[in-house]
């Protein structure tokens, strides 16, 4: 540099820095610019365009088939009958039926399961001996494959030979055919749910209860509230946005449950929700109508009707939150 800068005085090289520092300065501002203003952009349109490619185009893709009377056999004949098919589905008891179940199995299954997770968070989030171990043990129903799950729990809630009816019959209960009927079959079901979904919620819980300030805690303990009040007035608030999410995504989980269905039916029962539909939901009847039915335009229409039907459970919810908003 100081060489250069000499030749530089004295004529024999133009003023200025080197060729290479000033590219080098150049890609600096450069991309000290982009890291102020580009730079979200940057790492953000990725994102956007896979979501273009492999969600937004299917959602419109699915929409066009909809408005057609299309075949599984022949899906390049298409045949335009607008909204006939969503007419269709609004008068159809099957739709109706499943509709019903889906929250039905929805509920039973959600809410148990996030009261469950909440609780064992709680616990978790004590100082105790293995409680790496017990952290890692509440994830592996998640990571236990769902047919896997769906047949264990089968086989527990068999009418004849199951382990549910023989710990009922040791008390002197009644078996119960938890297939045939309509309530056990949904409470079965929501049992597979809940045991593999507990776990997960509560390691989302535990995180978001680790991140609240302990000093929250020692203040709530010097004005004298007890174990019980401080989870419910610091820990419940404290995790408030991360028990949205998990109601979130079990609402969205609820309203596509298929494996669970299908595998205890057990057969050509499963794909149509029992003998009697006791216990389809929108899952099974979207498959119903594509594989087994082979109508492709009336099972496009059950997804939008899914689809169509989360929005609407949002919205409802944003509503619901914006008027609490105003009123507090």
């Amino acid at each position: 540099m100081a060489i250069s800068t000499t030749k530089a005085l004295t004529g024999d090289e133009p003023a200025g820095p080197p060729p290479e520092e000033g590219a080098g300065r150049r890609r600096g501002a450069l991309l000290h610019r982009l890291d102020i203003k580009g730079a979200p952009y940057v790492f953000v349109a990725p994102f956007f365009v896979v979501f273009a490619a492999f969600s937004f185009y299917p959602l419109v893709y699915t929409s066009w088939i909809s408005l057609h009377d299309v075949e599984l056999a022949t899906l390049d004949v298409m045949e335009w009958v607008a909204f006939d098919n969503y007419v269709e589905l609004w008068g159809d008891s099957r739709f109706w039926n499943a509709l019903q179940n889906t929250i039905t199995i929805g509920v039973i299954s959600t809410v148990p399961q996030l009261l469950m997770a909440l609780g064992l968070a709680h616990l978790l989030n004590y100082r105790m001996r293995g409680s790496l171990f017990f952290r890692v043990a509440s994830l592996v129903p998640y990571a236990t494959s769902v047919a896997a799950a769906a047949l264990v729990f089968t086989m527990i809630f068999e009418r004849d030979f199951g382990m549910i009816n023989w710990a009922l019959g040791a008390v002197g209960i009644d078996p119960v055919d938890w297939e045939a009927d309509k309530w056990p079959a949904q409470v079965a079901i929501s049992t597979i749910v809940i045991w593999r979904w507990t776990g997960y919620n509560a390691l989302l819980y535990l995180a978001a209860m680790q991140a609240i300030p302990a000093d929250r805690y020692e203040a709530a303990s010097l004005d004298g509230a007890s174990r019980w009040q401080q989870f419910t007035h610091v820990t419940v608030p404290g995790i408030r946005s991360t028990i949205v999410f998990t109601i979130v995504l079990s609402t969205i989980g609820a309203t596509q449950l298929f494996g669970e269905p299908l595998i205890f039916g057990q057969g050509p029962n499963g794909v149509s929700g029992g003998a009697d539909n006791q216990y389809q939901t929108l899952g099974l009847l979207l498959y119903e109508e594509g594989w087994k039915n082979y109508q492709m335009g009336r099972s496009a229409t059950v997804a939008w009707a899914m689809f169509l039907l989360l929005l609407l459970v949002f919205l409802v919810q944003r509503v619901v939150k914006r008027a609490r908003s105003r009123t507090s």
